[in-house]
C-alpha cells in the first residue's frame, strides 16, 4: 500500500473533526501541541462547528475533509475526535486525489470508517491519538510520543508485555483493523473488513459483554476471523458487565472463547484504544506478529514492521 511521506519541521497538519462535535479549546489545545512539535496548524473552518450531537451538518464536516485532501499544502489530517459521523459522509468524499498526493490520516474510534476507506483505495494511515485525548497542555506522554514518531517515521514496532491467554506463533500481513463495533457495522459495505493476509487489530469501549460477544459472533460466522493471519486485542474500556453472559474473568476472556479456536497468533492487552496510552499503530502496512510459547513467560510479543 502507498505510503504518505514523513513529516518535515514546518509541515502543515490540517485539523478537521469529520464525527462528533468538539470545544473550542480543545482544537486550540491541538494547535499548541502541533506547534510545539514543530508543524504548522491549518484549522478546518467547520471544526467547531455544532449540528446535534456532529461537528456540524454533513456537508460542513465533508467540506472540511475534503478540503484538507484536496490541499497540495497539507502533509497529514488530524481528526479531532470520534464519537458518530464518519459513517453519513464516507460515501460523499473523493480520496482519489490522496493516490497522487498521499497523506497521512490520523484517528481512532469512529475515524475507524475512514482508515477502512483509505485501505481499500490502498493507502497506509494512521491508528492514533487525537486532540479530543490530548493532555490539557502541550507536552510529551507516552500516547504523543509514539503519535509524533509514527508521523516522522521513526516508529518501527512495539514489545508487548506477556498475558497469560496470548496464543503462541509468528505471522506476517497486513496491519487492519480499529474498533470493533465500527468493523462489524462495515460488514457488507465495500469497506469490510478484508481478512485474508491480514493481522486484524480491535478494540473498544463502553459495550456490554453481551453486545461484545454478538460483535465476535458476527466474526466468526461469517468466516473473517478464521482467514486471520493474527489478532492483536487492544484496550476494552469501560466495559459493562450483565446477567446476559455468563460470568466472565475479564473482557479477555471474553474475546478467547472465540480467538483460542484460531490457529495463528493472538496478542492481548496491547496499549491502543480508549485507554491510557493510546499507542499509534500504521494500518495498512506489513508486519510481523511474533507471540512466544508460554515457556517462555517472561518474554513479550513483538510487533514490528517490514
Amino acid at each position: 500500500m502507498l505510503r504518505p511521506l514523513y513529516l518535515k519541521e514546518n509541515d502543515a497538519i490540517a485539523l478537521v473533526a469529520p464525527a462528533g462535535k468538539i470545544d473550542a479549546g480543545v482544537i486550540d489545545n491541538a494547535v499548541a501541541q502541533i506547534r510545539h512539535w514543530g508543524f504548522r496548524a491549518k484549522v478546518g473552518d467547520h471544526a467547531t462547528a455544532s449540528y446535534a450531537g456532529f461537528a456540524g451538518t454533513d456537508e460542513q464536516r465533508r467540506s472540511d475533509l475534503q478540503a484538507a485532501i484536496d490541499d497540495p499544502d497539507t502533509a497529514a489530517i488530524l481528526c479531532a475526535r470520534g464519537g458518530y459521523g464518519c459513517s453519513r459522509i464516507i460515501d460523499t468524499i473523493d480520496f482519489s486525489p490522496l493516490l497522487t498526493s498521499p497523506k497521512w490520516l490520523v484517528g481512532f474510534s469512529d475515524i475507524t470508517v475512514l482508515h477502512a476507506r483509505l485501505q481499500r483505495i490502498g493507502l497506509q494511515s494512521i491508528h492514533g491519538a487525537m486532540p479530543k485525548t490530548f493532555p490539557p497542555a502541550p507536552g510529551d506522554d507516552d500516547s504523543l510520543r509514539s503519535l509524533h514518531e509514527a508521523l516522522t517515521g521513526a516508529l518501527t514496532g512495539y514489545s508487548i508485555p506477556p498475558q497469560p491467554l496470548n496464543h503462541a506463533g509468528k505471522a506476517r500481513g497486513i496491519l487492519r483493523g480499529g474498533n470493533l463495533s465500527l468493523l462489524v457495522n462495515l460488514a457488507a459495505t465495500p469497506d469490510d473488513i478484508v481478512p485474508n493476509n491480514t493481522i486484524l487489530f480491535m478494540e473498544d469501549t463502553d459495550e456490554h459483554t453481551y453486545a461484545l460477544d454478538r460483535m465476535m459472533t458476527n466474526l466468526h460466522r461469517s468466516g473473517k476471523l478464521r482467514r486471520v493471519a493474527g489478532v492483536v486485542a487492544g484496550q476494552f474500556t469501560m466495559i459493562k458487565r450483565d446477567a446476559i453472559m455468563p460470568r466472565q474473568k475479564d473482557t479477555c476472556t471474553l474475546l478467547s472463547h472465540y480467538l483460542k479456536r484460531l490457529d495463528v497468533p493472538v496478542c492481548y492487552g496491547f496499549p491502543a484504544g480508549h485507554g491510557e496510552p493510546n499507542l499509534s499503530l500504521y494500518l495498512g502496512r506489513e508486519a510481523v506478529l511474533e507471540v512466544p510459547d508460554k515457556d517462555t513467560a517472561n518474554s513479550p510479543a513483538q510487533l514490528y514492521y517490514v
